[in-house]
């Protein structure tokens, strides 16, 4: 099985990822419940896929899951501070074994409400070995509300939506998190 930090269309994911932390830089203190993508419409499809991830955590959890981590642990300390700026994070990870279990026509009711007013898309990278991946933001004036990524390819769908304050570094410290994948970026460098 594979991890849900890896999803078959990493190189994607790589290429999203890199204009993500270009254009984002900046986060937002106003209500992200409007950038809440809702994935049900993907339901049917899990009987036909044969592996899943699906993963929720809204801001109470996020609050909560910031008390599992340790201060004095550096590395956790950095976690906590930014899972505590979060106001969500929600993954939908479907796997099939093989080409032609799902349509284009599937992912129509996510790419309508990415279409709502707010939202706009910053990245639409497609090849034809390894799929495809959206990526969009939800702003509001200057404010960064939310950001979503759908990534598809012959036998895999991925969504993952993050609400709340979102910033260059912290971005980057997600991958590999909470069921994102892990997109090998380079971490910012800090200053000694």
């Amino acid at each position: 099985m594979k991890s849900p930090k890896q999803v078959s269309v990493s190189a994607l994911w790589k290429f999203a990822a890199a204009a993500i932390l270009v254009v984002v830089g900046a986060g937002a203190n106003a209500s992200a419940q409007t950038a809440k993508i809702q994935t049900s419409s993907l339901d049917h499809l899990v009987s036909k896929a044969s592996e899943t991830f699906n993963l929720d955590l809204d801001e109470s959890l996020m609050q909560l899951t910031a008390k599992v981590f340790k201060a004095n642990d550096p590395d956790e300390a950095r976690v906590k501070a930014l899972v505590s700026g979060l106001k969500g994070i929600h993954v939908r990870v479907l796997e099939f074994e093989k080409e032609g279990e799902f349509l284009a026509a599937d992912l129509e009711a996510i790419r309508t409400q990415l279409r709502a007013p707010g939202w706009n898309r910053i990245v639409n990278a497609k090849s034809k070995k390894e799929g495809s991946v959206d990526v969009y933001l939800m702003t509001s004036g200057s404010q960064v509300l939310g950001l979503a990524v759908l990534a598809a390819d012959a036998k895999e769908i991925a969504v993952v939506n993050i609400l709340g304050n979102i910033d260059l570094e912290k971005l980057s410290q997600l991958e590999g998190q909470f069921g994102i994948p892990d997109l090998s970026l380079e971490k910012p460098k800090r200053k000694n």
